[in-house]
């Protein structure tokens, strides 16, 4: 009966998060190399920004130089600010990063989502109150990883791992609490 129960526990958010309608949300971002505090806006004109299919990582396209503020400890690489910005339609409540490095800020459609300060997590946001249903969406992602030298290995900067929505969210994995009753010792 136990294993029963420890087999259900491992393969039920599985179950659970694919009946949620999770799509790969990776194709067709916009990227700009350092900081333009306007393009949060939706109507902000993105179209001379690098076209990019995400994981994507901007330190690794730079050139290794000591001078850079990343230093040697972080193989040289250049950090700084990026943009992210994809237009899309459709009806979801969830967006979900697998990672961002370092200190992420979110918006849709121009309504501020939040900020991750790390960069090795994943996060999610809840996005459905401010879509557009039926109409073009604008999702931004600030990624700040200026302040260097800040780890002791390579880190990259950017959204480097899979980005992923949601259309229901039915089953949120990051509020399952789990506990476990102990009937007798074995």
């Amino acid at each position: 009966m136990k294993r029963l129960i420890i087999v259900l526990l491992l393969v039920a958010p599985g179950l659970l998060r694919a009946q949620s309608h999770r799509v790969n949300f990776d194709a067709g971002w916009r990227f700009l190399l350092g900081d333009d505090s306007a393009a949060f806006r939706p109507d902000y004109d993105d179209s001379r920004w690098r076209v990019l299919d995400l994981p994507h990582d901007w330190s690794i396209e730079g050139r290794f130089d000591s001078a850079n503020s990343t230093g040697q400890q972080e193989g040289g690489l250049p950090a700084g600010v990026g943009w992210y910005r994809k237009k899309f339609s459709g009806d979801y409540r969830w967006v979900e990063f697998d990672g961002v490095y370092r200190n992420s800020e979110v918006w849709i459609n121009g309504h501020y989502l939040g900020k991750r300060p790390y960069g090795y997590t994943s996060f999610r946001y809840e996005i459905g109150p401010w879509m557009k249903k039926g109409g073009e969406n604008v999702i931004v992602v600030r990624v700040d990883n200026s302040k260097q030298p800040n780890s002791r290995w390579y880190s990259g900067s950017g959204i480097y791992r899979h980005v992923w929505v949601e259309k229901d969210g039915g089953f949120d994995p990051w509020k399952m609490i789990i506990t476990t009753e102990v009937l007798s010792e074995v």
